[in-house]
């Protein structure tokens, strides 16, 4: 009855079966495939979606984070939240910063702007005792193998449960976004009536992006019973959305340098300083109230979209904080739904690279030895030190000819003092960084080629991987490259883009570009649909055993049972990486026991990076998931008892479910990247 479906590759290398056999050691006499088997995509039928009252998304991200939403009975009317109490000079705070505290006895006690001033202001011999942590997202991202009990450093250095910290953050949002709605409606706004949002980045592996949603559960954002009441959105898909409905005085077209809106391309972009012929102003002043915060997504195709034809293709550069990710997509009329053409890449670098330059400097300068003992000794100090630095992060420009001062703290000069036994000024003029000054006033004067160089590792690496992307054939013809993200900001970024693409494409910025994401997310939770095909990130399949062929199978494989010769540990592909997946498709395989008198039928679920993989022994495959199906005190009228495996690709997240075909017992699982 063996289908030559997973003809197995004959001259398997050697080294890659000296992994002894899984199946073997589990002792499972395991499933075998029924023929023929088919694939099914399932992605007609129509979906009951439950009814919300309110979208509400959360944009968590590295350095910055901020929550925005609308009604569904409005949907054209996207608020963002209420603004944040404190405030950096320089940085406009539509969000508020990542940064949560902790009271010494581990309860949580603020977030955002609150957290940063309250840690501040206390006494260092008492705030040593409290845990700060910020840019602790990233974290989900570094980490090879993510569980439940990752942990995470506070700045005192003491050790913290990440998914506590996480679910956390998520309360906190929770209760100011259910406080602002209902202020908003005069009642208690009921937590039944939301749909969550909350976006992750779209190179995150899966254990991360799994990760979001056990927060999410242990914040009591949602429930495990109802796991559709959140939907985890990928952060350059939501930006990729709200695009389509950028209008022209909504975005700077880099592209062809002419001042849209009264922007000169050498103005920073995306800092909302427009200046506005008169006759515009008074409409312009409608619509960009500053202190408004709703925003008016028009119900129309933006103008740069309806340029866009069937098969047409863009990038979506969401540069944030902490990773960059590129995401390819490709227009289908006639609704215009998006499809991913190419799966996302990208990588660690975000923003935050250019601080642990600005670290790395200070190293040089003074000493490794000093600034690890400065950030634990003096904590409130060094977060001081790096909001000096951020804001003249952002006065860096590629014309810039002026120096950039940054403002030392007063017990950085002291500490430093004690610490070397000599001063600041000292180690400045002996250490051989030429470009980096001390001014009168006791500043850090830098030059501006000293600032750019801090950029410069970063930036090179974002243009290596869009030299890289461009270069692959799926990601030719480009039309546009929608530059998203708070780092889009940065006129240096802007000009290395250029530089790299010559023309190829047009670089569109839109406005209030940090929040892009944010309002994407919100339309994406209102019409879910509007993405349609993915790339599926990795390969996933069943254990199963097949009939043994001699020569064609490797002996080791061999498990006689019953007289019967079977090869062990095949791995029967339900996808493959990179291969286009529907949202919602099922794939759907036929299965039998190996052994028919099996009374429990466990069916285990791997995945890996590689898109061919012929056994679950092989080097990088991984368990995801389990199904166990109980068929026992059932008879099975058929000669084979045939169980249904399906699994459904589409949200962030993967289902699977095993079917008694005879009784229609079921089982249901979802993948699992976080235990296995």
């Amino acid at each position: 009855m063996m289908t030559d479906k997973q003809a197995i590759t004959e001259n398997i290398i050697t080294d890659e079966m000296a992994n002894p056999s899984p199946a073997k050691s589990m002792g499972d006499p395991g499933i075998t495939p029924l023929s023929p088997s088919h694939i099914q995509n399932d992605t007609d039928q129509v979906r009951s979606e439950p009814s919300f009252v309110v979208v509400v998304a959360i944009d968590f991200g590295t350095t910055s984070s901020g929550y925005a939403y609308a009604f569904t009975k409005e949907p054209e009317c996207i608020h963002t939240m209420r603004r944040w109490e404190g405030g950096d000079p320089g940085v406009s705070n539509q969000k508020t910063p990542t940064t949560i505290l902790l009271t010494p006895d581990r309860k949580f006690h603020s977030f955002g702007y609150a957290a940063r001033d309250f840690y501040h202001d206390l006494d260092p011999s008492e705030s040593k005792h409290w845990l700060y942590l910020e840019k602790f997202k990233m974290k989900l991202h570094t980490t090879a193998n993510l569980s439940i009990d990752t942990d995470l450093h506070a700045a005192n250095g003491k050790r913290v449960k990440a998914l506590d910290i996480f679910a956390y953050a998520l309360a906190f949002f929770k209760e100011q976004a259910l406080k602002e709605l209902s202020d908003q409606t005069g009642g208690d706004f009921d937590n039944n009536d939301v749909r969550w949002v909350i976006t992750v980045p779209a190179i995150w592996k899966m254990p991360a992006k799994q990760f979001m949603r056990e927060a999410a559960y242990k914040s009591g954002l949602v429930s495990r019973e109802n796991p559709e009441q959140l939907i985890i959105a990928l952060e350059p898909e939501a930006a990729s959305i709200y695009c389509r409905k950028l209008r022209l005085h909504q975005m700077v077209d880099l592209g062809t340098q002419t001042t849209q809106n009264g922007f000169s391309p050498t103005d920073n972009v995306g800092s909302g300083m427009t200046q506005v012929s008169p006759g515009h102003a008074a409409k312009e002043h409608v619509r960009r109230n500053r202190q408004s915060r709703t925003f008016l997504v028009e119900n129309v195709i933006g103008e740069l979209w309806s340029e866009l034809e069937e098969g047409d293709r863009y990038v979506v550069v969401d540069c944030g904080g902490g990773t960059v990710d590129l995401t390819v997509h490709q227009i289908r009329l006639p609704e215009g739904h998006l499809k991913e053409l190419y799966k996302a890449s990208g990588g660690p670098y975000g923003s935050i690279g250019i601080d642990y330059e600005f670290e790395k400097l200070l190293c040089k300068i003074f000493g490794q030895d000093f600034v690890d003992q400065f950030k634990i000794k003096r904590p409130a100090a060094w977060v001081d030190l790096m909001i000096a630095f951020e804001s003249r992060k952002r006065a860096a420009a590629p014309d810039r000819t002026n120096p950039l001062n940054i403002n030392l703290p007063f017990s950085f000069i002291d500490y430093y003092k004690k610490f070397r036994g000599h001063s600041v000024e000292h180690a400045l003029r002996k250490s051989n960084v030429d470009f980096v000054k001390w001014s009168s006033q006791g500043m850090l004067r830098m030059s501006p080629d000293a600032m750019n160089s801090l950029f410069k590792p970063t930036i090179d690496h974002i243009i290596q991987h869009l030299t890289e992307l461009f270069e692959k054939p799926e990601v030719s013809n480009i039309k546009f490259l929608f530059l998203v993200g708070g780092f889009a900001e940065s006129p240096l970024l802007q000009q290395a883009v250029q530089n790299m693409l010559q023309g190829r494409s047009r670089i569109i910025i839109p406005h209030d570009v940090g929040l892009t994401i944010l309002k994407g997310a919100v339309l994406f939770g209102l019409d879910p649909s509007v993405i349609k095909v993915r790339r599926s990130p990795l390969t996933y399949g069943v254990g199963v055993l097949n009939r043994f062929v001699e020569g064609k199978h490797p002996p080791e494989k061999l498990l006689v049972k019953d007289g019967t010769r079977w090869c062990t540990d095949v791995f029967d592909t339900f996808i493959a990486a990179d291969q286009s997946v529907a949202l919602g498709e099922m794939v759907k395989r036929s299965y039998t026991p190996a052994k028919p008198s099996q009374q429990v039928i466990v069916i285990h679920v791997y995945c890996s990076e590689r898109e061919n993989v012929s056994f679950i022994s092989e080097p990088g495959v991984k368990k995801c998931g389990t199904l166990r199906l109980d068929v026992s005190g059932t008879e099975s009228t058929a000669l084979r008892r045939e169980i249904q495996t399906l699994m459904q690709f589409g949200d962030t997240e993967i289902r699977a479910m095993a079917v008694d075909v005879s009784t229609g017992r079921t089982v249901k699982a979802s993948i699992d990247f976080l235990s296995h």
